[in-house]
């Protein structure tokens, strides 16, 4: 969607500014003001100028280390870049202290859920004189089915003021993004195209109204996650898959090392000599690198035993030291990183991947893992994952759900 320029954002802004006593967050936000009046007939303009404004006020931010600031800009940004819902965002912020705004949303959730729970009932008590010896079960298998297709809803022109949810029609959408994602029809990006289809004049007629194509999009990314996890644990359990067949797996998925990354940085060289994997941004603007060994490739143990415990080996030791050369590196670049690339990494931390627990098949893998987890709460900005764990973390945010494509 477009960048949102509106008067809560604009209010919200004031707040800010006065929380700040950084000279250079106020002067970014009094050009990010400057530009949301330059619209002309009163209208805020948006567009990337504005986001760049918010961005450099919270890399100013960032720099004084105003922290409650940065998270203020952030959430600014989130609401320009339609990440926060706009009620959410007045709420969050009693953008309008009037009360009587409100109580009016208060009144219109109240008045929204007992509608529902009306309908719910009615549709019940229908669903059970069709079907009189149906189970609860089954009476939430048929509202599941019906859920699928309300995003379909239509109001018939012939029939003013009545709506109908077609049967069926989520079926259809999912066949359709399960087509495209199959080796039936070459297409580079699903999602993208599935998207192009769902709001064209002819996909419009087949699905029914879907203006646009939420359910097909959500599918596809959790197909496309669901794929990724899969190509990814395939490269993790191959003996001869080396660190460049790792970083094309991971690439372009961040989502799978946690919800605390909103990105992945354009350029991974940002130091002379030093190239990072995979550069990942943080919600709140700072950089985080990761560093990839060999998996199950990898030639030398991670733990060993001193002293009748298990302690992490030199394979994680060397991993660790060179993480920390690179946390090194930024920290004295910081300035010109910042100023070049607008990348915060005064707070920047780093993830070492290798190894897996199947490479000490008589060590229990729970015992590697918290061998691991014992070195890592000693460390400060460095933290050391196998590959399994990564991807048995991955497995269960999925089984939990995926967010909006």
């Amino acid at each position: 969607m477009a960048t949102r320029s509106d008067m809560a954002l604009e209010i919200q802004l004031g707040a800010v500014e006065k929380e700040t006593t950084e000279e250079a967050v106020r002067s970014a936000l009094t050009a990010a003001f400057t530009h949301m009046h330059s619209g002309g007939n009163g209208r805020r303009r948006g567009g990337k100028a504005l986001v760049e404004h918010l961005e450099v006020a919270r890399g100013a931010a960032a720099g004084a280390g105003e922290w409650h600031v940065v998270r203020l800009l952030q959430d600014s940004l989130d609401y320009a870049e339609g990440r926060i819902n706009q009620l959410d965002f007045i709420e969050r912020y009693r953008i309008f202290q009037d009360g009587a705004r409100r109580e009016l949303n208060r009144d219109f959730a109240a008045s929204s859920l007992r509608a529902m729970h009306e309908w719910l009932i009615a549709a019940s008590e229908a669903y059970l004189r069709d079907h009189p010896g149906a189970s609860a079960q089954e009476v939430l298998s048929h509202f599941r089915s019906q859920r699928a297709d309300t995003s379909f809803l239509q109001a018939p022109d012939d029939r003013p003021g009545r709506y109908v949810i077609p049967r069926g029609m989520s079926e259809i959408s999912l066949w359709l993004e399960r087509l495209l994602r199959s080796d039936r029809i070459e297409i580079e990006n699903p999602a993208s195209e599935a998207r192009r289809l769902a709001t064209s004049p002819e996909a419009l007629a087949l699905l029914a109204a879907d203006h646009d194509g939420r359910l097909i999009l959500q599918a596809a990314e959790l197909q496309r996650r669901t794929a990724g996890l899969r190509a990814l644990r395939a490269v993790v359990d191959a003996a001869d898959a080396t660190e460049a067949d790792l970083q094309r797996a991971l690439q372009g998925n961040h989502w799978i090392f946690g919800g605390r990354y909103v990105g992945e940085a354009a350029r991974r060289r940002l130091v002379p000599g030093d190239e990072v994997d995979i550069p990942l941004i943080r919600a709140d603007g700072a950089l985080h690198i990761v560093e990839l060994k060999r998996s199950m490739g990898l030639k030398k143990p991670l733990i060993k035993r001193h002293r009748n415990a298990w302690v992490p080996a030199d394979a994680v030791h060397e991993a660790v030291g060179q993480a920390v050369n690179y946390l090194v590196g930024l920290d004295e670049n910081r300035a010109r990183i910042r100023e070049e690339f607008g990348i915060e990494t005064r707070r920047a931390g780093a993830l070492v991947l290798l190894g897996h627990p199947a490479l000490h098949a008589d060590v229990p893998e729970e015992e590697v893992a918290e061998t691991l987890r014992t070195f890592n709460a000693h460390v400060t900005r460095v933290e050391v994952l196998t590959y399994k764990e990564l991807l048995d973390n991955a497995e269960r945010s999925l089984a939990v759900g995926v967010g909006p494509a």
